[in-house]
């Protein structure tokens, strides 16, 4: 019984880190990167779509970015949800693809940048810690139920704690990790 509430909560937990990691890889620094569209969506025919669905997104050089829309007539709308979105691009259409040339990161724009990843690292630490209380609050119900003696429940639970830490531990080492990223010239 606790294994299978254990093995749900890793599961959810996990998901949290994968989340957190598609957050992380969204937020801009000082290299082009495909992921960092990840989130845009377009107003493609009156229905928000992912970017990634409508265009070709390649990186041909450090700090260039080429869209290549599938659909011509996508274009403009794909250039004004980029110059709406926080990635503070300015994307210059050529006649046939988008092209975005990312400005070198001020100082201001790094601090700004590191300030986003500790609140999607936090929104992410607050995700684990919840599930952590639904697990925590299943295990006490069926000890109390008496499907599993105390002793067992109390194993759980200190599993639980473990296994919480070891997933808040990966988003500090993921946060640190983006942190160097957007603080190095």
């Amino acid at each position: 019984m606790t294994e299978m509430i254990l093995l749900e909560a890793e599961e959810n937990m996990d998901n949290a880190i994968e989340v957190a990691k598609n957050n992380f890889a969204s937020i801009r620094t000082g290299q082009a990167s495909s992921a960092m569209f990840a989130n845009i969506a377009v107003d493609y025919y009156g229905a928000p779509t992912p970017l990634q669905q409508l265009a070709s997104i390649n990186v041909t050089e450090a700090r260039t970015v080429v869209i290549s829309p599938y659909d011509a007539g996508a274009k403009k709308e794909i250039e004004t949800a980029l110059r709406n979105s926080d990635l503070g691009v300015n994307p210059s259409d050529d006649g046939q693809v988008l092209r975005i040339v990312l400005p070198q990161l001020t100082e201001e724009r790094r601090r700004e940048y590191v300030k986003l990843a500790k609140t999607k690292a936090e929104e992410s630490r607050v995700t684990v810690r919840n599930m952590r209380r639904k697990a925590k609050d299943q295990i006490d119900a069926s000890v109390k139920d008496g499907e599993v003696g105390e002793d067992e429940g109390q194993r759980a639970e200190k599993e639980l704690d473990a296994l919480t830490k070891k997933h808040v531990d990966a988003i500090d080492a993921l946060l640190a990790h983006k942190e160097s990223e957007l603080l190095e010239v």
